[in-house]
């Protein structure tokens, strides 16, 4: 029997412990469920086609499709960023049974993770997604012949948009990419530099001094015209020739050729604000995303949502597809009431027999449109003192499939799967990441109902 000793400290071993441990895997561990009713060639076949699309030709390295895939739906199945993907895949047994590396001991860094991710994209994940959709339709699991569909909002994880705010990061993001450039702005810099300071006394006294709205826009109208030299002398130092440059100063001055164009169209609308009072059309909310946009939500205590419109199409048995829209008037109620059956035939063959949605896709046009697709029961809500299309069981069948779609999207919007707020800068890995979270969903789905009609406790 092994002595400790008389002080603090535990006396060392004889021998050192092992640094390989060897550790059974459950086989009701839900990563390891998941792992074993996925169809691993499937996916790796789309997920090729994707990057067939998007790369030139195949030269370079075979990838690693198979452990990225599992990269991602570990990424899916709860809200991690890229770092903590990479630990879990090196040091967790059932994340490293997911990414089929049981059997050596190389884990892919969070870099490869975050490329994969990024060369997939938005339209790679949603293949990825129809097919878990398509699996639980096979599985009995989902029934297609019953469709319900809403559009919601993507929050992007910027700050509350304001003139001021919007020119005072301008300035901040301008002046630190200036100096990832070198000498090649050097001149720029030393020619602002009593303009930058004018401008950031501009933004103190905004914030602290102004508080009448007289002073407010003339504070903000001596800004805007800061702003607006400081943007033409970098235009024109962005044109003047700049011998070469490499590495991270080839980022930085496309970052800034990208802020000069976005304060170039933002500096308009702000004059437009300020001499109307009324916004502009197309405002742009964000310098680092200007594909972003204001959308009008109508909820209490939160009026607007500033992000990206999705669209969601429910099955009956809880399971979802999401569809981004390129602009903000692509996915309107009135459009995507008819859109959504569209989408639904072109994948599986045939419209839904029983349609829902709110009363915000409700038009007779609508109804007339979507009899014609082949739907027969068209439950649409009414607007003011119009009548249902339905009537009896069928309509409370229809509005409690309706509610449903309510429960879902707040669930694919919680913590755990991170639809709302994703931490992305841009646009693309925005719909990346909302694409991963309805995937996240239906994968935990299928896990357990695949369980429960097996008769197994999942752990984990």
């Amino acid at each position: 029997m092994q002595s400790r000793c008389s002080g603090g400290e535990r006396a060392a071993g004889l021998f050192p412990r092992s640094k390989c441990p060897t550790i059974p895997i459950e086989d009701n561990h839900k990563l390891v469920q998941l792992t074993d009713a996925l169809d691993w060639d499937e996916l790796e076949n789309r997920a090729q086609e994707i990057r067939r699309g998007k790369l030139r030709n195949a030269a370079g390295r075979p990838p690693h499709l198979r452990v990225t895939l599992g990269a991602m739906t570990l990424m899916s199945t709860r809200k991690l960023t890229y770092r903590e993907a990479e630990d879990l895949i090196r040091y967790y047994a059932p994340a490293r049974y997911l990414c089929g590396l049981t059997e050596t001991q190389w884990t892919p860094d969070f870099t490869t993770v975050w490329d994969f991710t990024q060369l997939m994209g938005e339209e790679g994940i949603k293949l990825i997604n129809q097919y878990v959709v398509e699996l639980a339709v096979k599985r009995k699991l989902a029934d297609p012949s019953i469709l319900v569909a809403d559009t919601t909002a993507q929050e992007a994880c910027i700050p509350y948009p304001n003139e001021m705010g919007l020119m005072g990061s301008f300035l901040t993001a301008v002046t630190a990419a200036s100096r990832k450039v070198g000498r090649a702005l050097k001149e720029f810099t030393r020619n602002t530099a009593a303009q930058f300071k004018a401008a950031k006394q501009r933004v103190r006294e905004y914030r602290l001094f102004a508080k009448t709205k007289q002073k407010k826009d003339r504070v903000m109208t001596q800004m805007t015209a800061l702003v607006e030299k400081i943007n033409e002398q970098l235009r024109r130092a962005l044109e003047a020739p700049m011998g070469p440059v490499h590495k991270y100063a080839i980022v930085a001055r496309n970052k800034l050729r990208r802020l000069q164009q976005t304060m170039k169209a933002l500096l308009p609308q702000i004059r437009y604000w300020l001499r109307t009072g009324r916004v502009a059309s197309g405002k742009i909310i964000s310098l680092h995303i200007p594909q972003l946009y204001s959308i009008v939500r109508g909820k209490i205590g939160k009026t607007v949502e500033f992000g990206l419109s999705w669209g969601i199409r429910r099955l009956q048995g809880g399971y979802l597809l999401a569809t981004l829209a390129k602009n903000r008037a692509e996915l309107q109620d009135t459009k995507f009431a008819v859109r959504a059956v569209e989408d639904h035939v072109a994948q599986f063959g045939k419209a839904p027999r029983a349609y829902a949605y709110d009363r915000g896709g409700y038009s007779t046009q609508n109804i007339c449109t979507l009899k014609k697709l082949g739907v027969k029961q068209v439950g649409l809500a009414p607007r003011g003192r119009a009548r249902w299309s339905v009537s009896g069981p069928v309509r409370d069948r229809l509005l409690r499939e309706r509610a449903q779609i309510e429960a879902a999207i707040g669930t694919i919007k919680s913590s755990r799967y991170g639809f709302n707020r994703p931490a992305a800068r841009s646009a693309p890995m925005m719909g990346a990441c909302g694409q991963r979270a309805v995937l996240g969903f239906n994968s935990s789905k299928l896990v357990r109902q695949l369980a429960k009609r097996k008769n197994i406790v999942l752990v984990g």
